[in-house]
């Protein structure tokens, strides 16, 4: 079936691009609204619902990043894939540390663009429907309402950190190779070299560990990956 009545916010101010990325969308059977402006998509973002937010990074006035920041500032959960000329893996970490849940680099496979909608739109429904709450220490971490409640306060979980716990819960005292990871989440190759995860996983500890430089949840084991456990 194809997803006909799932709507999509794409913000992109490059004409040709935002058309070939429109045309595509709509024969996959996705509704798509378009804006050329940060602006103007914060207007559409508070009077309609949307299942994803396609995000080019360089925008006029307010940029891909300063949008995505004030989404989830206001609690938001819906999915952002951003989209930039920019390669670097500073850029890319940016966009993730600000809530973004996938990143894409143009020029891309249009193929591949589709692809990572869709994977985006299944984690997203899969979460609401199947996530449990989970609770170790004095942390307990509610997937399908996206928050958790730690020694700290109360945080929102943005869909990536949602997908990042929910594979180590699902694999409770078991290590997860980088490149497992990598792959499950982030849609990467195994054998990429990056710091992305490095820098996630420092995000973790400072949310559920009492001291992040020593870990009790989120272990490394040394050459092989991450484990998580409860503790004691």
């Amino acid at each position: 079936m194809r997803d006909a009545q799932i709507r999509i916010l794409l913000v992109e101010d490059e004409p040709n691009i935002a058309g070939g990325i429109i045309f595509n969308l709509e024969a996959e059977g996705y509704l798509v609204t378009h804006c050329s402006s940060a602006e103007t998509a914060q207007v559409e973002l508070t009077a309609h619902e949307f299942a994803l937010l396609v995000l080019d990074i360089m925008l006029p006035g307010i940029d891909g990043f300063e949008l995505c920041r004030r989404l989830r500032a206001m609690g938001s959960d819906l999915p952002v894939l951003m989209l930039t000329a920019r390669g670097c893996e500073d850029d890319r970490i940016t966009g993730l540390s600000e809530g973004a849940d996938d990143y894409l680099t143009k020029p891309f496979s249009l193929k591949e663009f589709l692809l990572r909608v869709k994977a985006l739109l299944r984690r997203s429904r899969r979460v609401q429907t199947t996530a449990p709450d989970y609770n170790f220490g004095p942390n307990r971490v509610d997937l399908a309402e996206r928050r958790a409640t730690t020694a700290a306060g109360e945080i929102e979980l943005t869909e990536l950190e949602v997908r990042v716990l929910q594979l180590f819960f699902s694999r409770e005292g078991k290590v997860i190779s980088r490149g497992d990871l990598l792959q499950s989440v982030w849609g990467m190759a195994p054998d990429t070299e990056t710091r992305t995860l490095d820098n996630f996983i420092v995000r973790l500890r400072k949310y559920f560990e009492e001291d992040p430089a020593r870990p009790v949840y989120f272990q490394t084991v040394r050459g092989r990956g991450y484990r998580f456990v409860r503790g004691e």
